[in-house]
Formats: C-alpha cells, structure tokens, sequence
C-alpha cells in the first residue's frame, strides 16, 4: 500500500535522483503514450554529459510518433519469441532468465516489504522495476525513506553488476533510435551513482 511521504525531509538533489530512477523505470516497462512522449519534450539538459543526453531525448521526443516508438521498443524488448535485449538481471549475470539473482532480489524486496504489483507479470528483476524501486526507496514512497547505506547495498547488489552494461547495449542497440539517449542517460547516471555511492561512508 502506498504511503503519503513527507517530502520536506527529502533532499532536493535525492529527489531529483529519485526523478531519474522513476522517468527510466516508466520510459522501459511500456512505450511511451503522447503523453510521456510530451513531457520528455519538454525536459533540458546541461551541459555535462547526462544533460546533453536528457536534451538529446528531449529532441527525440517531439519528433517521435507513439506509434514509431511502440514498434521500436516491440523490436528491442519483445520481438518474434525475443526482443534483441533481454532486460533482466539474471539474465546478464548469468546468461539464463529467473535464476539466482531473482531469487536474491525477491528475498530482498520482501525484508523491505515490496511486492510486485498484481498487474505485472515480468518478472521482478528486469530493469524497469529496479529502476522504480530505486526511486521507490530514495523518497520512501512505501514506507519511511531508506537511508543512504540501504540505498548503496540495493544498488550494489541488484544493480551495480549490470545495468550500466544494459543501458550501454541498449545505446548500440541495431534497433536504438529513440532509445539511444535513454540508454546514455542511463549509462551516464549508473556511473554517477556507483561514483557517489563509492564515495560515500560506509
């Protein structure tokens, strides 16, 4: 059951972090409707490299039909059998879908009293969800806030390993044309949080 939050006591640079992790979780569960698509657009950058890409999707997003984008994230995710990426992290830890790492995460988000929702039906550790669950636990939309250590070991354990390598395939991705800044954004932003999750005590 979601929770209202007290976001006063949420630090303005953990929101926007927070943001990201939630706008990369919404723009890889589906394709995007016109209504993210505008949003997106409306979205600006700065000059460092996660800004120039941000402004790059930005661009991507008002020239992008909903109808182009569906197509395109169909070929990358879902395909005839398989989409060209598989999303998950068992499956880029260790080359087969729902082992281990699943098991592990699912262990996880039970101690910290996640749950998959009753409408989703993939499993827990494709990218989309860990995504929103790293956002989830910043601003503690199911509960109190989680402090930077939970934070960091989330991070470390379910994410580290492999996201960054995703978000890089997914920018080279054959079939990548809208979704070739959402993976430098995301490449750009798994580096900086390794970086300052590195940087951090503890």
């Amino acid at each position: 059951m979601k929770t209202a939050v007290d976001m006063t006591k949420i630090a303005e640079e953990d929101r926007l972090r927070a943001d990201l992790y939630n706008f990369l979780g919404l723009i890889l569960a589906r394709p995007p409707d016109q209504m993210l698509l505008d949003q997106t657009a409306e979205l600006s950058g700065d000059d460092s490299d996660l800004g120039q890409a941000i402004a790059t999707l930005a661009k991507m997003a008002r020239i992008t039909k909903p109808k182009s984008v569906e197509s395109e994230y169909n070929r990358l995710f879902i395909g005839l059998g398989r989409g060209e990426l598989l999303p998950y992290a068992s499956y880029y830890l260790t080359g087969f879908l729902n082992e281990k790492p699943l098991a592990q995460l699912r262990a996880d988000m039970t101690a910290r009293g996640l749950g998959r929702a009753d409408n989703v039906f993939e499993p827990e550790d494709n990218i989309a969800s860990l995504m929103e669950m790293m956002g989830a636990m910043i601003v503690g939309r199911f509960g109190s806030a989680s402090t930077l250590d939970q934070q960091k070991s989330f991070f470390n354990k379910h994410i580290a390993p492999w996201a960054a390598h995703f978000f890089a395939d997914l920018e080279g991705a054959k079939n990548s044309v809208f979704y070739t800044p959402v993976g430098t954004i995301g490449r750009t932003f798994m580096e900086i949080e390794s970086e300052g999750f590195r940087m951090a005590a503890g």
